[in-house]
């Protein structure tokens, strides 16, 4: 490995609207060496990873490469240039050959025609260079996971790239596939070829990596050889905040023994397994997780929103048929999901519009809706959940992020559920509307609701939460009662083996 700065990031600030994401992030990569870069969900990787990819070509400060400050105008540029990435979802083209994916975009030509034959010769050396055990010639859909990532390598090297990074590259590979993955990674270090590596599997970076760098939050932490750091040391720099500054329950916790919604042994092959949890009236209980933990497809499952292969749902001690979201609404189970602008309300629909959505019946007099009947339960919600602006006519996409959830939660709040799961329900709203958000899930739970909490923020889970599972892709790794809540505690169980 070389002392020789490959790549510097020099006070790099990236502002979407009002919201800066990253802040003064400021540190270098060492020419052929592989470089961690770990942080929570949120902490800034993907931006950055944009940024360094072309994808995001507006930005402040300066992304130097080999000594010389460049500007990517878009993905394709920074391919040029040598700058590839191995993507956590697999982005082939499945009817195409392998040869073809590995050339998509730059074919060699022979006069107008593209040049089969060479693009065949090209790919079939730079896959026999990785030792692949498939041709040029395979159709990609007919290849596992572990070969698709070997295919996405083949395309970085034939673009001869200098610098690859991996995004969560072993989320989907079996463990023969992850070792072989190390292989090769160890092999084109050895080919001076840079590797940056985001990951949240610590022994990962341990086994294979130079040097880690973590950001918090928007901003650069610290970058740190790995011989020099420990695991818990690793924890510590990416969570440590004050949590007593952020999400705080306001009223006494109000957990009561009766058991609302059970959930037996949930499971959907290839996405989670043997999933159970009982939440209490009363209770809010918090799934954590990192991304790829699976924790929204469990409740999307639970819901009846996606097919699950196996399980029982029972509410009040009766089994129930959650087959589809309709007899879930029907049973008082209520889902207000994290993507609320594509699945939470109906675009160019008013606010009184969108919050009877899930409950007509509740409006109708002989199969005609009576429109006084849903404008009362609007002005009513309106008033109870402080939306703004007041006018129940306004159309809700012209609404902030924060009013919109509360358009959402009102829309739920009709249905007379009874357990709601919340989904990343803070995600983009403001300081304010957060804390009118924790003030009505405190208000909910007191009426004698149950609450689920879906949430990538650790100190919100902590703050609002009485029980938190905590999940890792697919399989719950503990349950955490209030009194065992810390950062470190989540961040440990969702980031290591069991």
């Amino acid at each position: 490995m070389g002392n020789v700065d490959f790549i510097k990031f020099d006070h790099i600030v990236k502002r979407f609207g009002d919201n800066t994401v990253l802040k003064d992030i400021n540190f270098h990569i060492k020419k052929g060496e592989i470089h961690a870069l770990i942080g929570e969900n949120g902490a800034g990787k993907s931006t950055l990873l944009n940024i360094l990819h072309g994808v995001y070509s507006e930005y402040d400060g300066e992304l130097i490469i080999e000594g010389n400050e460049v500007k990517f105008k878009d993905v394709h540029d920074a391919i040029k240039f040598g700058v590839s990435k191995v993507h956590q979802e697999i982005n082939l083209i499945p009817e195409l050959t392998v040869a073809q994916n590995i050339t998509l975009g730059s074919e060699p030509k022979k006069g107008l025609f593209v040049d089969y034959k060479k693009i065949n010769l090209d790919a079939s050396k730079v896959i026999e260079k990785l030792g692949c055990n498939f041709k040029a010639t395979d159709l990609v859909k007919d290849l596992n996971a572990g070969q698709m990532q070997l295919v996405l390598i083949a395309k970085a090297l034939y673009h001869n790239a200098k610098l690859i990074s991996f995004d969560e590259p072993t989320s989907s590979l079996t463990d023969k596939e992850t070792q072989k993955l190390f292989e090769i990674i160890a092999d084109l270090k050895s080919k001076g070829i840079t590797i940056l590596y985001v990951s949240h599997r610590l022994d990962e970076l341990f086994k294979i990596c130079d040097r880690i760098t973590i950001l918090r939050d928007g901003t650069y932490i610290k970058s740190v050889d790995v011989k020099d750091i420990t695991k818990d040391e690793l924890i510590k720099n990416m969570v440590g905040r004050d949590v007593s500054a952020y999400a705080v329950r306001k009223k006494e916790r109000c957990v009561q023994k009766e058991v609302t919604l059970e959930v037996k042994n949930l499971e959907s092959i290839g996405v989670f397994e043997e999933i159970s949890f009982e939440v209490k009236k009363g209770e809010i209980l918090g799934f954590a997780g990192l991304v790829g933990a699976k924790r929204t497809e469990v409740m999307r499952a639970m819901f009846g929103a996606d097919k699950k292969t196996k399980g029982e749902v029972f509410l009040n001690g009766k089994k129930i048929n959650t087959s589809h979201p309709y007899y879930s609404v029907k049973n008082g189970i209520g889902l207000i999901p994290e993507e609320r602008k594509t699945q939470g309300f109906v675009k160019y629909r008013t606010n009184f519009e969108n919050m009877s959505l899930s409950n007509l019946d509740k409006f109708s007099n002989k199969g005609f809706i009576d429109y006084r009947k849903v404008k009362k339960n609007a002005e009513e919600y309106t008033r109870k959940l402080n939306i703004n602006p007041k006018d129940i006519n306004y159309l809700t996409e012209g609404l902030s992020g924060g009013n919109q959830q509360k358009v959402i939660i009102g829309k739920w709040l009709t249905t007379d559920s009874n357990v709601l799961v919340l989904d990343e329900p803070t995600k983009g709203v403001d300081v304010g509307a957060k804390a009118e958000i924790y003030d009505l899930i405190e208000e909910l739970v007191h009426s004698g609701k149950s609450i689920i909490l879906i949430s990538s923020e650790l100190p919100e889970i902590i703050g609002l939460c009485d029980r938190v599972m905590v999940m890792k892709e697919g399989r719950k790794m503990a349950e955490l009662n209030q009194n065992q809540l810390s950062e470190e505690t989540i961040m440990k169980y969702a980031m290591e083996a069991e």
